[in-house]
């Protein structure tokens, strides 16, 4: 809040902003008898006198008293909701976690044939999940699940490897960003042989009979 919106907003709540301004002349006049006169002089106040022979520790007393007040007017802007953006006692920025990766490994290439995929088999698997490719870099695939058959779902997967072999995963599985896949993986290791591919009908109807929960 700037000096200017802090004035407005005083001016605005001031219950004497409708009466007239006081008389410089009374003002000086009440100032400086008020800096001259004897504070252990006392006088009777009657209803009848009303402030005119009020004494000069009367006007001090009132004087701290519209100090106090102006205290708590500042106090109640910081609460106000007209101004959210005043700090309150208490208040500390918020900082975002990190999102949550799962980190996988491609398979080591191998000569041995693969085995026709099967509700059995691909149930044996750590984890497995559907989700969107985001990235394919050198020695990494970002995707985004949405989906985890089984495993602890996270908000990305990486499959991380030197490039070499993440080439021949890639060549298997045919990663493109963009494009939605089923992936499984066995001791943090993706597997291929059909286990793994793009988002199909046939092999979504795998994975729900594999992981029926």
């Amino acid at each position: 809040m700037t000096d200017d919106e802090l004035q407005q907003w005083l001016q605005a709540r001031d219950p004497a902003s409708s009466l007239p301004p006081a008389d410089p002349t009374w003002v000086a006049r009440l100032l400086e008898d008020t800096m001259s006169a004897d504070l252990e002089t006392h006088h009777t106040e009657t209803r009848e006198s009303g402030t005119r022979n009020r004494s000069p520790l009367t006007w001090l007393v009132a004087a701290a008293a519209v100090l106090v007040a102006g205290l708590g007017v500042f106090s109640l802007v910081t609460d106000d909701p007209e101004y959210p953006n005043v700090p309150a006692a208490g208040d500390s920025p918020s900082v975002s976690s990190p999102p949550t990766v799962t980190e996988l490994a491609a398979a080591p290439p191998t000569s041995a044939k693969c085995m026709v995929p099967n509700a059995e088999i691909l149930s044996q698997a750590g984890i497995a999940f559907s989700g969107t490719v985001q990235e394919v870099a050198d020695d990494v695939v970002v995707l985004a699940p949405d989906r985890f058959y089984t495993g602890e779902p996270t908000a990305l997967v990486e499959v991380r490897s030197d490039p070499a072999m993440l080439q021949a995963l890639i060549g298997a599985v045919e990663f493109k960003e963009g494009q939605r896949y089923l992936v499984s993986a066995t001791d943090g290791r993706v597997t291929v042989c059909g286990f793994s591919g793009p988002y199909a009908e046939d092999l979504a109807a795998l994975y729900t009979a594999a992981f029926p929960g």
